[in-house]
């Protein structure tokens, strides 16, 4: 699970501005067990579904080995 700062953090993260997860603690926090190499798509899809929860979205980057989230702005 998550830390609380994490959800603290989506729920005030402004517009166009991204924050970012290294994928040790993604696999830790979403998905522990699941292996990390590469990220595993359970961790991904947790992660994913727990940004929608504050309106955020998730894309992994396996070449830098992390995943951001960031809000979505209509119309740019």
């Amino acid at each position: 699970m998550p830390p609380e700062a994490l959800a603290n953090i989506l729920r005030e993260l402004p517009l166009r501005v991204a924050t970012a997860v290294p994928d040790d603690l993604l696999e830790a926090w979403f998905a522990p067990g699941a292996g990390m190499d590469p990220l595993s798509e359970e961790a991904k899809a947790a992660a994913a579904e727990f940004g929608w929860r504050f309106e955020c979205e998730f894309k992994h980057y396996p070449d830098r080995m992390e995943g951001v989230f960031w809000k979505w702005v209509p119309a740019i």
